[in-house]
C-alpha cells in the first residue's frame, strides 16, 4: 500500500550508494521481519511515524509513478497487519509534478443574486446595527468570495465524531492506507490530516490551515479503482469533545470552511448531548452537505444495529435535520464498521455520487446564507405594516398647530377684522366712546406673543408630546434597532423646533399690511357719513330756529336729525351683520397660513428624517427578502 504526500523530494541519493547495512546483514533482517520492509525502506517510513504530539511528521519518502509526480511512500496496512510478509515495489525515481490549472468554483445564479441581496443587506445596516449583529453575515460573505476562487472541481469533506468513534480508522479505509494514527491512547489525532484524491487541491488545503507535513494521497490502487472519488478531498478532524482545548478550536475551525461533513458516531455515544446541541442541531440546515454514520455496528449483535440506527434517525428529525431517504434531499445516514469493512462500500458509493455532482461547495454556502438569514430575522423581520398613515401625519400636523396656536391667531384675526369694520363703519360717537375704552384698557383683537413662562413651558411640552406621539406610531411593529434609528431620527429633529415655532408664529400669525375690505365697505362709510351729516343739518336747523336766525318750523330738522340718529347705528349693526363672513374667511386665511408655517417646519425637521430611516428600512427589508426568498425556514 502506498501513500503520497504533496511535498517534493526530488534528488534522493540511490540505495545502493548509501553506506547503511546491506540487505542481507543482521540489522536489516530484523528490519525486514518485524515490518516486511528493509531496513533502508524502514528508515524512509519513520518520516512519516508518530511525533513527540502524536501526529505524523514530515520526513524522506521514496515515489511512485503518480499522475501528479508527488512523493508516495510504503506504509503499512489499515490495521497494522497486511504488511508483514508481503513483497513491496521497488522505489522508482521521483519526478517533478506538472503544471496544473484549476478551475474556480462558478455559483448558480439564484444563489449569485441572494449572496449580492445579503451584500447590500449588510452595506444598508452597518450604521443600524452593530458589527457583533452582522458579523455572521460578514463571515458567510467573506467565506463565499474565498470559495469562490478555489477549485470548483474539488468537494472538501471532513470526517468529524467523538473520542474513540472510530473516525480515523473509517478515514484510512476509504483511503485504503493508514494515514491517520489509530490506537486506544486518547486523544489520537491532534491536527487535522487531509487525503486528497486528484490534483490541483492545495490551495483548497491551504485555506483549511494544513501545512504540507499533513497532506497525504491514497493507496495508488484504491484510487484507481475508485475513479468516482476523484475531486475529493478527505479532512480527518481531531475529537470534537477532546479534552484539549485547541483540538475543539480547530474542528470549529475547519467545520466552517469545509463543503460537507461525515459526523461519525459510535453505539454508545449516538446520543451524546454535546454533539446534538453544539453541532447537529445548529447545522441542521445543512442537511445536504451532511453524513451521519453509524460506525461499529461489528459490536452489536442481531437487530440491535438496526434498532440503534432507527433511534439514531429519531433524534437525528428531533434536531430538525431532514433525513435523504425515498430520494428526498437531506443527510445520508449509513451503518457501518470501519474494522470489518462492512458497510464502507455503501458511504464509498454514495459519497462518489456526492463528489461526482460538483455541488456541495453551492449547497453550503447557501445553507449558510439560510442559518445568516434566520439569525437575522429579529431585526428585520416586522410584525406588522410600518410607516406614517396619513392620518398620523395630520394629527402631527394639527398637535404642531395646537402648540403655536393657530386656533388662536385665527380667532385673533377674525376680532380683529370685526373690529375695523366697526370702526370704519360705526358711528362717530360711538367710535369715540371705544377709543376712551382702549386708552384706559389692554389692547384686543392682536395676536399673542407668549411672554409669560408658562405659556412657553406649555407650548414646548406640547411640541415634545407631539413628537413622541407622532415617533411611536412610525417606529410601531419595527424591529427594535430600526424603531429606536426612527425614534433618534424624531428626537434630533424636534431640537429648536419650539423656538422656531414661534418666530413662525410671528410671521405668518398677522397677514401683512391691511386686512382686504370688501367691495360694500365705501358705501357703508359713505352711508354712515350721510347719517352723521343729517344729524349735523337738522341740529343746526333748530339751532337757528333757537336763535331766531330762520324761520320756525321744527318738523324737518327733527326729521333730519332722528333719520341720522337711527340710521347711524342701523347702518353700523348691518355692516357688522355682513362683516361676519368676510372677517371668518379673514380668521380662517390667517390660521390656514399658520398652520401651512407649523406643518411644513415639522415636516422639514422631524416627518422627512423619520420617512427617511423608514425608507431605509423597506429598502433593507426588500433585500432581506431576496436573501430568504429561496431559503428555508425563515418568513
Amino acid at each position: 500500500m502506498t501513500a503520497v504526500t504533496d511535498q517534493d523530494h526530488t534528488g534522493h541519493p540511490e540505495r545502493s550508494d548509501r553506506p547503511d547495512a546491506g540487505a542481507g546483514s543482521p540489522e536489516a533482517q530484523d528490519a525486514k521481519d518485524e515490518h516486511g520492509v528493509e531496513g533502508d525502506d524502514k528508515r524512509e517510513d519513520d518520516g512519516y511515524g508518530e511525533g513527540g504530539d502524536g501526529e505524523p511528521s514530515e520526513g524522506p519518502a521514496a515515489q511512485v509513478p503518480w499522475d501528479d509526480g508527488l512523493i508516495a511512500r510504503r506504509g503499512t496496512g489499515i490495521a497494522g497487519t497486511e504488511s508483514a510478509g508481503r513483497e513491496r515495489s521497488t522505489v522508482l525515481e521521483a519526478r517533478k509534478p506538472a503544471p496544473q490549472t484549476v478551475t474556480p468554483l462558478v455559483y448558480d445564479p439564484p444563489l449569485l443574486s441572494r449572496l449580492d441581496a445579503l451584500h447590500e443587506l449588510v452595506g444598508l445596516s452597518r450604521a443600524r446595527l452593530d458589527g457583533r449583529t452582522l458579523a455572521g453575515a460578514s463571515r458567510v460573505l467573506d467565506e463565499a468570495a474565498a470559495r469562490r476562487r478555489l477549485s470548483g472541481q474539488h468537494t472538501v469533506v471532513a470526517i468529524a465524531g467523538a473520542t474513540g468513534s472510530g473516525k480515523s480508522q473509517l478515514f484510512n479505509t476509504l483511503a485504503g492506507v493508514a494515514i491517520s494514527e489509530t490506537g486506544v491512547r486518547r486523544p489520537t489525532t491532534a491536527a487535522p490530516i487531509a487525503c486528497s484524491w486528484s490534483d490541483g487541491a492545495a490551495s483548497l488545503i491551504e485555506r483549511l490551515g494544513i501545512p504540507p507535513r499533513l497532506r497525504r494521497r491514497p493507496l495508488q490502487a484504491m484510487a484507481d479503482a475508485d475513479d468516482r472519488l476523484r475531486g475529493l478531498v478527505l479532512v480527518d478532524l481531531p475529537d470534537h469533545d477532546s479534552a484539549a482545548v485547541q483540538h475543539r478550536e480547530q474542528v470549529d475551525r475547519v467545520l466552517a470552511m469545509v463543503d460537507a461533513v461525515i459526523w461519525v458516531v459510535d453505539p454508545e455515544k449516538y446520543a451524546d448531548a454535546m454533539l446534538h446541541e453544539r453541532y447537529l442541531r445548529p447545522m441542521s440546515a445543512h442537511a445536504e452537505v451532511m453524513f451521519v454514520v453509524l460506525n461499529q455496528i461489528d459490536r452489536l449483535p442481531g437487530e440491535a444495529a438496526e434498532q440503534v440506527l432507527d433511534d439514531l434517525r429519531r433524534l437525528l428529525d428531533e434536531d430538525g435535520i431532514a433525513l435523504g431517504e425515498y430520494g428526498e434531499p437531506g443527510t445520508t445516514v449509513l451503518a457501518l464498521s470501519a474494522l470489518t469493512g462492512d458497510g464502507v462500500d455503501e458511504l464509498r458509493e454514495a459519497l462518489g455520487r456526492f463528489v461526482a455532482e460538483r455541488g456541495a461547495a453551492g449547497r453550503r454556502i447557501g445553507a449558510d446564507v439560510d442559518v445568516a438569514a434566520a439569525r437575522l430575522w429579529p431585526v428585520y423581520a416586522n410584525r406588522r405594516w410600518a410607516g406614517l398613515s396619513e392620518e398620523a401625519r395630520e394629527e402631527f400636523s394639527d398637535r404642531l398647530a395646537d402648540a403655536v396656536g393657530a386656533g388662536a391667531a385665527g380667532e385673533a384675526a377674525e376680532r380683529a377684522w370685526l373690529r375695523n369694520a366697526n370702526r370704519a363703519c360705526g358711528t362717530p360717537w360711538l367710535r369715540l366712546w371705544r377709543w376712551c375704552q382702549d386708552q384706559g384698557g389692554p389692547p384686543t383683537g392682536k395676536l399673542p406673543q407668549r411672554a409669560q413662562p408658562d405659556q412657553e413651558v406649555t407650548a414646548r411640552q406640547r411640541v415634545e408630546q407631539a413628537v413622541r406621539t407622532v415617533s411611536d406610531r412610525a417606529s410601531e411593529g419595527l424591529p427594535a434597532p430600526w424603531a429606536q434609528a426612527v425614534r433618534e431620527a424624531a428626537v434630533r429633529g424636534s431640537q429648536g423646533l419650539p423656538e422656531t415655532l414661534d418666530a413662525l408664529a410671528v410671521r405668518a400669525g398677522l397677514p401683512p399690511g391691511r386686512p382686504p375690505r370688501p367691495g360694500w365697505w365705501p358705501v357703508a362709510v359713505l352711508a354712515q357719513a350721510s347719517m352723521t351729516i343729517l344729524q349735523f343739518v337738522g341740529g343746526l336747523w333748530l339751532l337757528g330756529q333757537i336763535i331766531g336766525f330762520m324761520s320756525p318750523n321744527l318738523g324737518v330738522p327733527v326729521l333730519l336729525m332722528v333719520i341720522g340718529i337711527i340710521g347711524g347705528p342701523l347702518i353700523e349693526w348691518s355692516c357688522r351683520m355682513a362683516a361676519r363672513g368676510p372677517a371668518r374667511r379673514h380668521g380662517q386665511e390667517a390660521e390656514r397660513r399658520l398652520r401651512e408655517a407649523a406643518a411644513g417646519c415639522g415636516r422639514a425637521r422631524v416627518l422627512d428624517p423619520v420617512a427617511a430611516e423608514l425608507l431605509r428600512y423597506r429598502e433593507v427589508r426588500e433585500q432581506y427578502g431576496r436573501v430568504v426568498e429561496v431559503g428555508a425556514g425563515v418568513n
